[in-house]
């Protein structure tokens, strides 16, 4: 008997790794009857589609077009950002914001942003002071990400609660197939008032450009080409929502590997200067991102199976991460291993924008980690995981730890 996809078995939500493996073996492009989708989990298949032009990216414009007038009405603020996310776009659109936003989001900025993380993470720290017990994700995984986000948006600090809450409301639909209670009414109200704060910070850097990546996202210009007010409010949510969302998953899921691997713990905290190559691992052994979806637009035929046109493919990058066919022992942490790129923010035009930005806040904050705390073990045996197909995250850490 084949293996069935489940994604919300609670077995396959705490450690999904053994069905993955099952499923690379037995039955490699998984037609999934809970899904009604393909289901890919080989590397060399992942990165196929990848870069596959034939696979498109815009899945909710489609899907939002389904919905009754009355529906569709009721969730209209929804509909008009979200459709807006480079994201969930294909060429030319897509090739269009992406090239401005990169014109802003680059190496050199982003490298700018290092005196800013490094402080953020003290100052973090120095705040959790002397206690023994702490949840990692509220205390520190969560705020961190977050506040690198808001400052580069020139948020106010003391609007850091506010839009965590706004962004697991909007988590709700994004990253979950299940039905969630009054999930598209609470995503719907959240990205509202999202937009209405950054419209109100985006007002202002119009008029009167300030000293900040919001200015110059306002201002980036490309042959007379510039953003519109909907497509700065768009990309301003997607990147605090994205930007935190998965960098606080990258931290806590390195983390609890690395708590899960004492030598290689022992590995880094003797080297810190092994950060770099220790982020790549840490993100290919349990990365942020549990899948990334695309359209079938034009047929292909993956082992066998045709893949037709308006069908639904879950990429699942953690899989695809732990493929023995592209990693040695893939299930084991090497914090030196070398080989393949691994996919967990994608490859090709689609790779994620804000990827570096993830890589150096793991390589600031996990050696920065190890070095307060020499005594760090986890407070429960039991980790409870999203229930979630997009994110790959605990909803809390407990730990137990000594400055």
């Amino acid at each position: 008997m084949r293996p069935q996809y489940r994604p919300n078995d609670p077995a396959v939500v705490a450690d999904p790794f053994p069905l993955y493996q099952e499923l690379q073996d037995a039955d490699p492009a998984h037609w999934s009857t809970d899904l009604k989708a393909w289901v890919l989990t080989r590397y060399e298949d992942v990165k196929r589609v990848c870069l596959d032009a034939g696979m498109s990216s815009d899945r909710l414009r489609p899907f939002f077009a389904t919905l009754p007038p009355t529906e569709a009405a009721r969730i209209a603020d929804l509909v008009r950002y979200l459709t807006l996310w480079m994201v969930f776009r294909d060429p030319p659109d897509h090739t269009r914001l992406r090239r401005l936003a990169a014109k802003v989001f680059n190496v050199r900025s982003i490298h700018a942003l290092r005196p800013n993380v490094t402080a953020l993470t003290a100052w973090l720290l120095d705040a959790i002071g002397a206690r023994e017990e702490i949840d990692f994700i509220a205390d520190f995984a969560g705020p961190l990400p977050a506040l690198v986000i808001m400052d580069m948006l020139g948020a106010p600090r003391s609007e850091l609660v506010r839009l965590k809450r706004l962004s697991d409301e909007m988590a709700l639909f994004i990253g979950s197939a299940r039905g969630a209670p009054e999930k598209y009414e609470r995503a719907q109200s959240a990205t509202r008032e999202m937009a209405e704060l950054f419209r109100a910070l985006i007002a202002p850097r119009r008029a009167a450009p300030q000293d900040d990546l919001l200015s110059a996202l306002v201002h980036v210009e490309e042959v007379g080409d510039r953003l519109s007010d909907d497509e700065l409010v768009a990309t301003c949510v997607l990147l605090l929502f994205a930007g935190h969302e998965t960098t606080t998953h990258h931290l806590a899921n390195g983390l609890a590997a690395l708590l899960r691997f004492p030598g290689e713990l022992a590995r880094l905290r003797a080297d810190p200067g092994l950060a770099p190559a220790a982020v790549e691992e840490l993100l290919r052994y349990d990365g942020p991102i549990g899948a990334q979806v695309r359209i079938v637009r034009e047929p292909r035929v993956f082992h066998g199976k045709i893949f037709n046109p308006g069908e639904r493919v879950f990429l699942l990058m953690n899989a695809a991460n732990r493929d023995p066919r592209a990693y040695h022992d893939p299930h084991r942490l090497d914090l030196g291993r070398n080989g393949v790129p691994h996919l967990t923010f994608g490859f090709g035009a689609h790779i994620c924008l804000g990827f570096p930005l993830a890589r150096l806040e793991g390589q600031i904050a996990l050696p920065a980690v190890l070095a307060r705390w020499p005594r760090l073990e986890r407070a429960t045996a039991r980790l409870e995981w999203m229930d979630s197909m997009v994110l790959r995250g605990m909803k809390a850490l407990p730990l137990r730890i000594a400055a």
